[in-house]
Protein backbone atom coordinates (compact mmCIF):
# COMPACT_ATOMS: atom_id res chain seq x y z
CA UNK A 1 0.00 0.00 0.00
CA UNK A 2 1.64 3.42 -0.74
CA UNK A 3 2.22 5.80 2.05
CA UNK A 4 1.38 9.28 1.70
CA UNK A 5 2.75 12.64 3.21
CA UNK A 6 0.00 14.89 4.89
CA UNK A 7 0.26 18.57 5.69
CA UNK A 8 -1.15 20.43 8.55
CA UNK A 9 -4.69 21.09 7.68
CA UNK A 10 -5.83 25.37 8.27
CA UNK A 11 -8.29 24.31 10.57
CA UNK A 12 -5.99 23.15 13.46
CA UNK A 13 -5.24 26.89 14.55
CA UNK A 14 -5.86 26.27 18.30
CA UNK A 15 -2.10 25.95 20.37
CA UNK A 16 -1.10 22.93 21.33
CA UNK A 17 -0.99 23.96 25.11
CA UNK A 18 -4.69 25.33 24.78
CA UNK A 19 -5.82 22.10 23.78
CA UNK A 20 -4.48 19.59 26.15
CA UNK A 21 -5.13 22.09 29.10
CA UNK A 22 -8.54 22.62 28.22
CA UNK A 23 -9.45 19.04 27.35
CA UNK A 24 -11.60 16.89 29.19
CA UNK A 25 -14.02 13.86 29.05
CA UNK A 26 -17.22 15.25 27.03
CA UNK A 27 -19.92 13.21 28.40
CA UNK A 28 -22.90 14.98 27.37
CA UNK A 29 -23.11 15.39 24.09
CA UNK A 30 -25.39 17.42 21.49
CA UNK A 31 -27.59 15.27 19.28
CA UNK A 32 -28.41 18.00 16.91
CA UNK A 33 -25.01 19.27 15.72
CA UNK A 34 -23.15 16.95 12.81
CA UNK A 35 -20.05 16.36 12.23
CA UNK A 36 -18.95 16.73 9.05
CA UNK A 37 -16.85 14.21 6.46
CA UNK A 38 -14.15 17.16 6.34
CA UNK A 39 -13.69 17.60 9.99
CA UNK A 40 -13.58 13.07 10.77
CA UNK A 41 -10.72 13.22 7.97
CA UNK A 42 -9.25 15.83 9.94
CA UNK A 43 -9.25 14.25 12.60
CA UNK A 44 -8.29 10.67 11.31
CA UNK A 45 -5.42 12.46 9.49
CA UNK A 46 -3.89 13.31 13.05
CA UNK A 47 -4.08 9.99 14.49
CA UNK A 48 -2.58 8.20 11.61
CA UNK A 49 0.37 11.10 11.95
CA UNK A 50 1.34 9.60 15.64
CA UNK A 51 4.45 7.78 16.18
CA UNK A 52 4.14 3.99 16.17
CA UNK A 53 6.12 1.18 16.88
CA UNK A 54 8.84 0.48 13.16
CA UNK A 55 6.16 2.48 11.52
CA UNK A 56 3.97 -0.69 11.41
CA UNK A 57 0.89 1.09 11.65
CA UNK A 58 -1.59 -1.20 13.45
CA UNK A 59 -4.48 1.24 14.18
CA UNK A 60 -8.22 0.90 12.58
CA UNK A 61 -10.68 2.97 13.38
CA UNK A 62 -14.24 2.31 12.75
CA UNK A 63 -16.26 5.41 12.41
CA UNK A 64 -19.92 5.22 12.97
CA UNK A 65 -22.69 7.68 11.65
CA UNK A 66 -25.81 6.30 11.24
CA UNK A 67 -28.33 7.13 13.68
CA UNK A 68 -30.06 3.88 13.96
CA UNK A 69 -26.54 2.15 14.54
CA UNK A 70 -25.55 4.28 16.95
CA UNK A 71 -28.95 3.95 18.51
CA UNK A 72 -28.39 0.47 18.55
CA UNK A 73 -24.70 0.46 20.05
CA UNK A 74 -26.04 2.80 22.31
CA UNK A 75 -28.15 0.07 24.52
CA UNK A 76 -25.03 -2.29 23.99
CA UNK A 77 -22.40 0.32 25.60
CA UNK A 78 -25.42 0.62 28.45
CA UNK A 79 -25.29 -2.88 28.77
CA UNK A 80 -21.70 -2.87 28.86
CA UNK A 81 -21.23 0.59 31.50
CA UNK A 82 -23.90 -1.92 33.69
CA UNK A 83 -21.60 -4.76 33.77
CA UNK A 84 -18.15 -3.70 33.97
CA UNK A 85 -19.84 -1.74 37.84
CA UNK A 86 -21.38 -4.74 38.43
CA UNK A 87 -17.95 -7.35 38.07
CA UNK A 88 -16.29 -4.56 40.02
CA UNK A 89 -18.44 -3.14 42.83
CA UNK A 90 -21.95 -5.02 42.95
CA UNK A 91 -23.89 -2.29 41.59
CA UNK A 92 -27.02 -2.80 39.81
CA UNK A 93 -28.60 0.66 38.98
CA UNK A 94 -27.73 4.57 39.81
CA UNK A 95 -28.82 3.67 43.40
CA UNK A 96 -26.29 1.70 44.33
CA UNK A 97 -23.65 4.43 43.29
CA UNK A 98 -22.82 6.19 46.09
CA UNK A 99 -23.11 9.98 46.82
CA UNK A 100 -20.30 11.87 45.36
CA UNK A 101 -18.86 8.86 43.45
CA UNK A 102 -17.12 9.71 40.47
CA UNK A 103 -19.09 7.25 38.79
CA UNK A 104 -21.98 9.45 39.17
CA UNK A 105 -20.89 11.31 36.38
CA UNK A 106 -19.29 8.81 34.41
CA UNK A 107 -23.16 6.89 34.19
CA UNK A 108 -24.22 9.79 32.65
CA UNK A 109 -22.52 8.19 29.43
CA UNK A 110 -24.22 4.84 29.69
CA UNK A 111 -27.48 6.64 28.72
CA UNK A 112 -26.00 9.21 26.72
CA UNK A 113 -23.81 6.88 23.96
CA UNK A 114 -27.12 6.90 21.90
CA UNK A 115 -27.16 10.50 21.57
CA UNK A 116 -23.83 10.54 20.03
CA UNK A 117 -23.16 12.12 16.63
CA UNK A 118 -20.15 9.99 15.96
CA UNK A 119 -18.27 7.23 17.75
CA UNK A 120 -15.21 5.57 16.66
CA UNK A 121 -14.13 2.52 17.75
CA UNK A 122 -10.04 2.02 17.36
CA UNK A 123 -8.24 -1.26 17.04
CA UNK A 124 -5.35 -2.88 15.59
CA UNK A 125 -4.50 -5.15 13.41
CA UNK A 126 -1.71 -6.61 15.16
CA UNK A 127 -0.85 -7.96 18.11
CA UNK A 128 2.37 -7.35 20.70
CA UNK A 129 3.16 -3.62 20.67
CA UNK A 130 -0.37 -2.77 18.70
CA UNK A 131 -2.12 -1.22 21.75
CA UNK A 132 1.23 1.16 22.49
CA UNK A 133 1.00 1.50 18.70
CA UNK A 134 -2.22 2.45 18.75
CA UNK A 135 -3.06 4.72 21.52
CA UNK A 136 -0.83 7.62 20.75
CA UNK A 137 -3.08 7.65 17.81
CA UNK A 138 -6.11 7.55 19.33
CA UNK A 139 -4.57 10.73 21.89
CA UNK A 140 -4.00 12.66 18.69
CA UNK A 141 -7.55 11.73 17.45
CA UNK A 142 -8.87 13.79 20.72
CA UNK A 143 -6.83 16.64 20.62
CA UNK A 144 -7.54 17.70 17.38
CA UNK A 145 -11.21 16.82 17.97
CA UNK A 146 -11.07 19.55 21.09
CA UNK A 147 -8.96 22.04 18.54
CA UNK A 148 -11.79 21.95 16.85
CA UNK A 149 -14.26 22.23 19.26
CA UNK A 150 -15.54 18.74 19.41
CA UNK A 151 -15.64 16.94 22.41
CA UNK A 152 -14.56 13.41 23.01
CA UNK A 153 -14.42 10.40 25.75
CA UNK A 154 -12.28 8.03 25.93
CA UNK A 155 -14.19 4.88 26.78
CA UNK A 156 -14.31 0.56 26.86
CA UNK A 157 -16.59 -2.20 26.41
CA UNK A 158 -17.29 -5.40 28.56
CA UNK A 159 -16.52 -9.27 27.26
CA UNK A 160 -20.49 -9.23 27.55
CA UNK A 161 -21.31 -7.35 24.58
CA UNK A 162 -18.19 -7.19 22.00
CA UNK A 163 -19.78 -10.50 20.17
CA UNK A 164 -22.56 -8.72 19.63
CA UNK A 165 -20.58 -6.26 18.39
CA UNK A 166 -18.20 -7.06 16.00
CA UNK A 167 -21.74 -9.26 14.62
CA UNK A 168 -23.09 -5.39 14.13
CA UNK A 169 -20.30 -3.93 12.52
CA UNK A 170 -18.77 -6.94 10.49
CA UNK A 171 -15.97 -6.54 12.61
CA UNK A 172 -13.23 -9.84 11.57
CA UNK A 173 -11.82 -11.91 14.61
CA UNK A 174 -8.37 -11.07 13.91
CA UNK A 175 -8.52 -7.34 14.98
CA UNK A 176 -7.95 -6.39 18.67
CA UNK A 177 -10.33 -3.83 20.25
CA UNK A 178 -8.76 -0.70 22.39
CA UNK A 179 -11.56 1.27 23.31
CA UNK A 180 -14.76 3.73 22.02
CA UNK A 181 -14.59 6.98 21.73
CA UNK A 182 -18.15 9.20 21.30
CA UNK A 183 -17.58 12.49 19.87
CA UNK A 184 -20.04 15.41 19.31
CA UNK A 185 -20.58 19.33 20.43
CA UNK A 186 -20.84 19.74 24.39
CA UNK A 187 -23.80 20.36 25.81
CA UNK A 188 -21.51 22.38 28.00
CA UNK A 189 -18.17 24.43 27.90
CA UNK A 190 -14.67 22.70 27.60
CA UNK A 191 -12.11 22.99 30.97
CA UNK A 192 -11.85 24.25 33.51
CA UNK A 193 -10.06 20.60 34.94
CA UNK A 194 -8.31 19.59 38.15
CA UNK A 195 -5.69 17.78 38.49
CA UNK A 196 -3.30 16.13 41.16
CA UNK A 197 -0.10 18.32 41.31
CA UNK A 198 2.80 16.43 39.45
CA UNK A 199 5.19 17.07 42.23
CA UNK A 200 2.24 14.08 43.81
CA UNK A 201 2.89 11.59 40.85
CA UNK A 202 6.35 12.30 39.87
CA UNK A 203 9.78 10.79 41.62
CA UNK A 204 12.89 11.74 40.47
CA UNK A 205 16.01 9.46 39.32
CA UNK A 206 14.36 7.03 42.08
CA UNK A 207 11.10 5.39 43.18
CA UNK A 208 9.80 7.53 45.79
CA UNK A 209 12.02 10.56 45.35
CA UNK A 210 10.38 14.06 45.08
CA UNK A 211 10.90 16.08 41.91
CA UNK A 212 12.85 19.53 41.82
CA UNK A 213 9.77 21.58 41.99
CA UNK A 214 7.96 19.80 44.86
Amino acid sequence: MEMVRLDPPAELTMPIGEAMFSQRATRRLDPDRPITDAQLKIILDAASKAPNGGNVQPARFLVIRDREAIKKFGKLYHEAWWAKRRDAYGWKGKEDIPEGSQYRWAALLADEMENAPCVILAYSAASGVAAASTFPGVQNLLLSARALGIGSVLTTLHPEVMERVHEMFGIPDDVVFHCCIPLGYPRGNFGPTSRLPTSETTYWDKWGEAPPWK
